[in-house]
C-alpha cells in the first residue's frame, strides 16, 4: 500500500463522523447554517438516515417546484437536490460541480466564521 492511500484512509476514518455529507465543502456550508437547521441537515446527511433523507429530499424538491405558494420557497429545491445527491450518483457529480463553483466564485461562503445564532 502506498503512503498516499494510507493518508487518505486515515483522513477518511478521522473525519467521516464529523463531516455532514462526505465533502468538506458541504460540511463548511452546513456549519454556517443556523444551529437548529444545521443540526437537522447534519442528521439527514448521516449514512444511517437514508430512509429519512430520500423522502425529505423529494418533499423539498416538490416544495421548491411549488415555490409560487406563500409558505414554500425556491430555497427548497437546491437543498432537496443536495440531500438526494448522497444517494443518487448522477446528482453527486452535479453537486461536486456546484461546490467547485462556490469554492471559486463565493469563497467567503466557505470561511470558518462562527454560525449564525
Amino acid at each position: 500500500m502506498s503512503v498516499a492511500s494510507d493518508e487518505d484512509s486515515t483522513e477518511a476514518k478521522g473525519t467521516t463522523g464529523q463531516m455532514a455529507g462526505g465533502d468538506p465543502r458541504l460540511d463548511k456550508l452546513v456549519h454556517r447554517l443556523p444551529p437548529r437547521i444545521g443540526d437537522t441537515v447534519t442528521y439527514l446527511l448521516k449514512p444511517s438516515s437514508r430512509w429519512v433523507r430520500i423522502p425529505s429530499g423529494a418533499l423539498l424538491i416538490v416544495g421548491g417546484v411549488l415555490s409560487f405558494l406563500p409558505v414554500l420557497g425556491i430555497w427548497m429545491l437546491p437543498l432537496g437536490l443536495a440531500l438526494l445527491a448522497e444517494d443518487v450518483p448522477a446528482l453527486r457529480s452535479s453537486r461536486a460541480k456546484v461546490l467547485d463553483w462556490v469554492e471559486r466564485k463565493k469563497p467567503q461562503w466557505l470561511d470558518p466564521s462562527p454560525p449564525k445564532k
